[in-house]
């Protein structure tokens, strides 16, 4: 049985992480978060000590290590802006580090960050559960036997996620860029990640749509071009679909193929924590080009492009 810390225990993905920390067999030793509302750990850890100050939670982990209770995991679900320093954190502690997508907000915090986990010897691990969902597995496989029958194939994709979010929204850290990285980092950054471990190296990246409550843009991978269209408004959701009363839209079409993803979300956590325990994981270099997608469109203009854009464009007064 390991020993597991958790920052960020308020958040909204925190539950999935002690869910995976107690179905792994594993404990929850301590917990942080600057809000008191973690009644959600008496369902998975009830013994847990629980902290809303950063100083007193670093001094527990410090004096249960001299104690001779060892953290060997600390699991990072705090807002994307803190990432790099509670992974830090973890490492000066002697322990692993399990971080929340976007691992962090730029590609140079990725090599500052191997810096210390080559001092250190621990790894830094990122949740990027859709590369373990089996409908994202089976469209690898499917893409990679087409581009070994023919190597200059180049797939059309198109990407739609539309999860709808209420004015609280733009009052928390997520609203804002330089705390979240934007809608694009924000909700989009595991779609990258899954999208260039399947197609592979960045050709072009260009941004189409640049609000607050939504962006699009056009990426070309070197096996697919890739039209994509965020949002979190839920005006932009398709009417057939607002008629069923769902607020969320989520499509992938590969060549005009939908492709079927949109359940078996709730135990990915499980299935990534069991895969690092197991000696897997997916450490910093994999988590860079979703990370460099991220960081260039949130530095880029929108420029207009009718040609490549997402059809969802039109849908933007």
């Amino acid at each position: 049985m390991r020993n597991f810390a958790l920052i960020g225990a308020a958040g909204y993905i925190a539950p999935r992480h002690m869910k995976a920390i107690k179905e792994t067999g594993n404990n929850l030793v301590a917990a942080l978060d600057k809000n008191d509302s973690v009644g959600i750990i008496d369902s998975h850890f009830p013994e847990a000590d629980f902290f809303v100050e950063y100083e007193r939670f670093d001094r527990h982990i410090d004096l249960l290590k001299r104690k001779g209770t060892k953290i060997d995991y600390v699991s990072i679900a705090s807002p994307n802006y803190l990432h790099d320093s509670h992974i830090r954190f973890a490492l000066k502690h002697d322990a692993h580090a399990i971080c929340e997508k976007p691992l962090v907000l730029n590609p140079h915090n990725i090599d500052a960050l191997k810096v210390v986990q080559d001092e250190t010897g621990k790894n830094i691990y990122n949740i990027l559960q859709l590369r373990l969902h089996p409908s994202i597995i089976a469209l690898k496989q499917k893409v990679e036997e087409q581009v070994a029958k023919d190597p200059t194939k180049v797939f059309d994709v198109d990407l739609t996620y539309l999860t709808s979010r209420g004015h609280w929204y733009f009052t928390s850290w997520k609203g804002a860029e330089d705390k979240s990285g934007g809608i694009a980092t924000n909700i989009g950054v595991h779609f990258y990640d899954m999208l260039g471990w399947i197609f592979g190296n960045v050709k072009n990246n260009q941004s189409h749509l640049k609000q607050a409550d939504a962006n699009a843009g056009y990426l070309e991978f070197k096996h697919a071009r890739v039209r994509w269209f965020l949002s979190v408004n839920y005006d932009y959701i398709p009417d057939d679909i607002k008629k069923t009363g769902m607020r969320t839209y989520r499509s992938i079409t590969v060549d005009g193929e939908e492709i079927e993803f949109s359940g078996g979300f709730t135990d990915l956590h499980t299935l990534s924590y069991q895969d690092i325990l197991d000696g897997g994981g997916f450490g910093l270099e994999e988590a860079r080009k979703s990370i460099e997608i991220v960081s260039n469109i949130r530095k880029q203009n929108a420029i207009q492009n009718t040609e490549l854009e997402h059809p969802f464009v039109k849908k933007v007064g």
